[in-house]
């Protein structure tokens, strides 16, 4: 069973603690008050069961079972429909996972559908049915202390990032190589909570105006109007986030940037060096060729050879090669090769 949560309240307090949907839906008739079913995954019969019950339009139960859907409030008739996109920081592995809740507020009935750990519906159950004034306003209390657990549970998402854009920035001055996947995966995860956050002042802002026969009372518009103030401040704080994400991305490729164009300079210089030492080598092989030429011929102890009788070959030879190799000295020198 999938129900994790289900209770019937009138004039702010708790009257009954069914079992079972079949008994809350006999109760809640008997004892006249509204109900709250929390439902966490559930099976399609589970959501049909409850939709038939109370009639909720079948768009809004198409999307509560996909689920996947974007943060809105939407109003069927005489009842409201919310899609939130509650978030939580995973300290173990510096992610932000994102989950889903679903709400159908009519007169007489909150049906919640989770599809994540997030947000904790528990606790706002709680604080209601420890706090009768509030609780007194019925289902549309429901609804907005449902939105503030989602605003209030953004909070330790954005602490969290903030500590990971101190990391990132202290990083963009090291070699890091892994600095680059980890601006992206935060930029996304930024994104996402932006997606998430972005639509609920307007959302907030409907919801206080009054929806069709959900019109709240001077009080709750207070506390709602409280809750968008929050959610405004938290979309600015994730709008500079993104800024502060994109200016991290450009000084992290000009510093890519930068390490390239050193490191091709670098090999520029080895490779100038390296031609300016092979020439030095080719220079002193050519010089050396030379006489080595010579004196091979002259050693190859033929009888009958040019000069070889006479009595100044030898001197005659050896001036051959000073002169050969001076002068092609002279011309590697004249040409900076030596």
């Amino acid at each position: 069973m999938t129900i994790y949560g289900n209770a019937i309240y009138r004039d702010g307090k708790k009257v009954a603690t069914p079992t079972s949907l079949e008994e809350t839906f006999e109760q809640m008739k008997e004892l006249n008050g509204f109900a709250w079913i929390g439902l966490y995954r559930p099976s399609d019969e589970e959501v049909d069961a409850v939709a038939a019950e109370f009639g909720l339009h079948r768009l809004a139960v198409e999307d509560a079972k996909t689920g996947h859907q974007r943060a809105k409030l939407e109003r069927y008739g005489d009842s409201l429909f919310a899609v939130l996109r509650p978030a939580r920081y995973i300290d173990e592995t510096e992610k932000v996972e994102f989950g889903e809740v679903n709400v159908f507020v009519g007169p007489n009935y909150v049906v919640t559908v989770r599809h994540a750990e997030s947000p904790d519906l528990g606790a706002v159950r709680k604080r209601l049915e420890e706090t009768t004034d509030l609780l007194v306003g019925g289902p549309d209390a429901v609804l907005y202390a449902i939105f503030d657990q989602v605003v209030d549970e953004y909070l330790p998402v954005e602490l969290g990032l903030e500590n990971d854009l101190d990391e990132i920035e202290a990083a963009l001055f090291t070699e890091d190589t892994d600095t680059s996947r980890r601006i992206f995966e935060l930029f996304g995860e930024v994104l996402e909570l932006g997606r998430a956050v972005q639509p609920l002042p307007d959302m907030l802002e409907r919801l206080e105006a009054g929806i069709g026969t959900h019109v709240l009372g001077e009080e709750l518009q207070r506390d709602v109007r409280d809750v968008r103030d929050h959610a405004l401040r938290a979309v600015e704080r994730v709008d500079n986030y993104r800024q502060i994400l994109e200016s991290a991305m450009t000084v992290h490729h000009t510093r890519v940037g930068q390490r390239q164009n050193e490191e091709m300079k670098r090999l520029t210089e080895a490779s100038i060096a390296q031609g300016e030492e092979v020439k030095k080598i080719s220079s002193w092989a050519a010089i050396i060729f030379a006489p080595t030429l010579i004196a091979g011929i002259y050693g190859m102890n033929f009888e009958v050879m040019p000069e070889l009788q006479w009595e100044y070959g030898y001197p005659y030879a050896l001036g051959l090669m000073a002169a050969f190799a001076g002068t092609l000295y002279l011309i590697f020198k004249k040409k900076n090769w030596l």
